[in-house]
């Protein structure tokens, strides 16, 4: 993601202490170049104290107005809950990160030589080898469709045949991060046959009701606020379809659901951040929160942790993920050594998403400004 190539805004920053004015900067030409209808950045700041900065209407049919309440689908940034329901799980000794698909999986899943070695701990950290999806004629079919229709091409992921993939698999000679939606399609499908629950209870028990989550689900019709979510709408994607025009949304029954199939609110986001960082008032999920952290497998650019990915912007070292699905673009993004963090939802799918990392950095900056100047 292209950062600030200058320190200037920092230094503004430093000075006036003007929140809304970085964010208005950052968010404003986009709006005004009709990039999305509505967005919304939550901010959470050094000394816990969390803003929300809202933009927009829903769509244009309703014209709701976008606030922290504000229902979206986020996409990938699913994939970050389900990452930590397995570090807890983990850290019951319901899993053991060593283990491979040859005991996660049932003895009826014919694997190949490559896939039976395949650990847990690859798995969550997109370090398997598994590709992003399956190259098969119906998949190509699906995005084809998708481009002229917006409609949701990962239905041949959102079903146990997924596992068919895998008697073939041959791992690429280079190991490192590769992103895998089919990885994680596999995480959700040995989640609940180890646990015997889907991912909405998992979820609920492990994550969404200790830290009071209540706007956050795999079924949002189930949650408050429904009737006046964001509408998703057409931007960069699918490439056959007007810029802003509203898309249909994209719904999973199976293994896609705790890969993309979460939605949530940028209030709910912004205390998920923040547990990442201060105390929940429960010491497992604290510990389990910031193992999820750690970094994996370290390299320059987006180091791989679990789920999460780890890029040094500037003098600053960023924590974040990003989801794009449907009409939609989320961003979460924890600055942890200054306990800082950025939410940013779109109800657009636009690839530029920027926002995030340029506030966090000119906050850190700015911190780091202040604390110079006073000789901390």
């Amino acid at each position: 993601m292209p950062v600030d190539t200058s320190s200037v805004a920092s230094r503004d920053f430093a000075a006036s202490g003007n929140l809304r004015a970085q964010v208005d900067s950052l968010a404003l030409p986009l709006l005004a170049a009709r990039q999305m209808p509505g967005l919304v950045v939550g901010v959470l700041q050094g000394d816990g104290k969390k803003t929300i900065f809202s933009y927009g209407v829903t769509d244009e049919r309703h014209g709701y107005k976008i606030n922290g309440d504000t229902l979206f689908a986020v996409g990938s940034v699913s994939k970050g809950f389900m990452a930590e329901v397995t570090v807890i799980l983990v850290h019951k000794g319901v899993f053991r990160w060593d283990e491979t698909l040859e005991t996660l999986l049932p003895s009826t899943v014919a694997l190949s030589k490559d896939a039976r070695k395949i650990t847990l701990l690859q798995l969550v950290t997109h370090t398997s080898g598994l590709p992003r999806q399956m190259q098969s004629v119906e998949m190509l079919t699906s995005f084809i469709n998708y481009l002229f229709t917006g409609e949701n091409f990962y239905h041949s992921l959102d079903n146990d045949h997924m596992l068919n993939y895998l008697a073939d698999f041959h791992k690429p000679d280079k190991v490192e991060p590769r992103y895998s939606n089919l990885g994680y399609a596999l995480l959700d499908y040995i989640l609940r046959k180890r646990t015997g629950k889907n991912v909405n209870q998992l979820l609920a028990e492990n994550i969404t009701r200790p830290l009071g989550l209540t706007h956050t689900g795999y079924d949002p019709r189930l949650l408050p606020g429904y009737a006046q979510r964001a509408i998703g709408h057409a931007g960069d994607q699918p490439k056959f379809i007007r810029r802003g025009q509203p898309v249909p949304d994209w719904y999973f029954s199976s293994s896609m659901l705790g890969a993309a199939g979460l939605y949530t609110n940028a209030d709910d986001l912004l205390t998920y951040a923040q547990a990442h960082m201060r105390p929940t008032g429960y010491p497992a999920l604290d510990a389990a929160l910031q193992d999820s952290l750690n970094v994996r497998f370290d390299r320059t650019r987006e180091a791989a942790a679990i789920a999460w990915v780890v890029d040094d912007v500037g003098k600053q070292r960023i924590t974040y993920q990003v989801g794009f699905i449907g009409g939609y673009s989320s961003y979460i993004g924890l600055d942890t050594r200054h306990k800082t963090a950025v939410v940013v939802l779109q109800n657009s799918f636009n690839w530029t998403n920027n926002i995030g990392h340029r506030l966090l950095q000119r906050m850190g900056e700015a911190a780091d400004e202040k604390a110079d100047a006073s000789g901390k």
